[in-house]
């Protein structure tokens, strides 16, 4: 375990100097690590897994999709692809990766697998964290731990074919074998990670949550919306808008912050771009300061999860949902972003060579 300093505050990580690989391999060795479901997460975690030599199975519905999607990956129907409740009986480590509501449905089947020494292993601290909502207590002989990657299970598949890794959080919630600690970490680093930092499930999950709706998702979405609708009514065409909204920020700026950081970034903008941004950036904060102080009250007081639990349980889930995607996909800015992505070089179709 390694100190670093985050901007003045020492935080315990493991990095894959001190834990390499072999060494997970070493500790999950005897283990059979059953991923159930392959939907956002599993596919990532279980390829980087199998890729890893570790003795991974995945358990999921047959003859659905996710299953054949498994199959066209490599998982071999009977030997490393199963049904979910023979896959649950086969684990001794059960990864459970299916949608927060899902994982509600089929606890008292998990549950029921889960014998002495076995561990569940979470990505992600909603169902244990709400448990009142979720029902979701497990037996007190088993550990209970998360590996959360930080980004999507489709980023985690690339940057490991790509040979980086996508940093992690860690959580242990119950160590009953004593063991909890080492097997954590050596998940963390079979799935991919490039470092792992320590939290817990509470944390996880409350920060989780407030950036899925604010800085990752909801409102970068919403500050897009609002700044291409004023260029397009002060008389900006589409093109424009939108390469002045999103195209700028995604392809040219977001990789110079990824590098090197914000200050970085400024000090590689024109100096007219540096001045703007400098006055702006405190007035967007103050404005948006009380939307994220209400967006974490509702977080912690279980608000968004029990919205969560309700909207993805009911049965016309799936309809509602391409509905509200439909209208993000179909409106101006994002159909103008299409065409705008079209034009980028590398998804320019090569030019005939005349002789």
């Amino acid at each position: 375990m390694a100190k670093l300093n985050f901007g003045g505050v020492e935080e315990n990580v493991v990095t894959r100097e001190e834990f390499p690989l072999a060494k997970a391999q070493q500790v999950l060795k005897n283990e059979v690590v059953a991923v159930i479901g392959y939907g956002v997460q599993g596919p990532g975690q279980a390829l980087n897994q199998k890729d890893n030599g570790i003795n991974v199975i995945v358990g999921q519905r047959k003859n659905s999709k996710t299953w054949d999607k498994a199959v066209k990956d490599g998982f071999v129907p009977g030997e490393t692809l199963f049904e979910i409740e023979e896959a649950l009986q086969r684990g001794t480590i059960i990864c459970y990766l299916l949608s927060d509501a899902a994982q509600i449905q089929l606890w008292p089947t998990v549950k029921k697998h889960l014998t002495a020494g076995k561990a569940l292993y979470f990505s992600h601290g909603f169902g244990i964290t709400f448990n009142e909502q979720t029902g979701i207590v497990p037996p007190k002989d088993v550990d209970v731990f998360l590996v959360a990657p930080k980004g999507s299970g489709t980023s985690l598949r690339r940057m490991f074919l790509q040979g980086r890794g996508l940093n992690s959080s860690y959580a242990i919630f119950q160590d009953a074998t004593g063991k909890a600690k080492e097997r954590v970490v050596a998940l963390g680093i079979a799935v991919g990670s490039g470092y792992l930092f320590e939290t817990d499930f509470k944390k996880e999950v409350y920060s989780d949550l407030t950036g899925e709706r604010g800085t990752l998702m909801g409102a970068i979405q919403g500050i897009f919306a609002a700044q291409y609708q004023v260029l397009r009514s002060k008389g900006h065409t589409p093109s424009e808008a939108f390469n002045e909204t999103v195209e700028e920020l995604t392809q040219s700026l977001m990789p110079l912050v990824a590098e090197n950081g914000m200050d970085w970034m400024y000090a590689n903008c024109s100096t007219t771009a540096q001045r703007g941004a400098l006055d702006w950036w405190k007035k967007f904060r103050d404005a948006t300061l009380p939307v994220f102080n209400d967006l974490y009250e509702s977080v912690a007081t279980g608000k968004e999860s029990q919205r969560s639990i309700d909207s993805n349980s009911q049965v016309d889930y799936r309809e509602k949902l391409e509905a509200e995607l439909k209208e993000l996909r179909e409106s101006e800015m994002w159909q103008a972003g299409k065409t705008v992505r079209s034009l980028r070089p590398e998804n320019q179709k090569p030019a005939e060579v005349v002789a």
